[in-house]
């Protein structure tokens, strides 16, 4: 059973997520905040699998607290819940240490799938947004040197999982695309990982963006 809490000022959108999560066999509601500070204290007592995370709240926003807990417990698995308008969060919140982000709008399976799919351990980079990301990272011009750097440290191989990782492939469509084992690209993932310092395949993400390994159209 995947132990969900959920965290957002409105009343409406946390009940809704409620019944939707709730009505699923595999996933459990554990808990709601209406703020980031309930959040960080609410995940220190329940423990949660996964945290929906809203970004606009009061007293501590999304990103705030997203940094407290992932600060307090690396295993923490947050998944931030945005809208097309406010993209210019997306990046601020994986650099916090969200494991991933999904669409206000999202559908109910859409929804739980992403809470699975977080709590497996995998990133949440949903192609259409990735596509903004990756356009963003374009507009900030220059890569960050020490992300170049540590790329050296990379097979060829690696830097090429690297580099479907962070298209949002999971395992699985990165193991048909290379014509290798699922456990194969596990072990590649590791040890990326690994190399570079990272604590999951969201951080992976960002990394391969700032160093420029994923660039619009590529």
């Amino acid at each position: 059973m995947i132990r969900v809490l959920i965290v957002d000022d409105q009343v409406m959108v946390r009940e809704g997520f409620s019944v939707l999560l709730n009505a699923m066999p595999d996933i459990e509601v554990v808990g709601e905040a209406v703020d980031g500070r309930q959040a960080v204290q609410k995940v220190a007592v329940l423990r949660p699998d996964v945290v929906l995370m809203d970004i606009r709240m009061p007293e501590m926003n999304g990103l705030e607290a997203t940094r407290e807990i992932v600060a307090a417990d690396a295993d923490a698995k947050v998944l931030v819940l945005t809208t097309f308008d406010l993209d210019e969060y997306v990046y601020q919140a994986l650099r916090s240490g969200a494991s991933g982000f999904l669409l206000k709008d999202a559908s109910a399976g859409q929804l739980a799938d992403g809470v699975r799919i977080v709590a497996s351990g995998e990133a949440l980079l949903a192609p259409t947004v990735t596509k903004r990301l990756i356009s963003e990272f374009s507009r900030l011009g220059t890569p960050r040197a020490p992300a170049q750097e540590r790329i050296a440290d990379l097979t060829e191989r690696e830097t090429e999982v690297l580099v479907l990782v962070a298209q949002g492939l999971s395992n699985g469509e990165i193991a048909e695309h290379l014509v290798v084992a699922e456990s194969t690209v596990k072990t590649h993932v590791s040890r990326i990982l690994v190399k570079l310092g990272l604590r999951d395949r969201t951080q992976a993400a960002v990394f391969a963006y700032e160093a420029r390994l994923v660039t619009p159209g590529g």
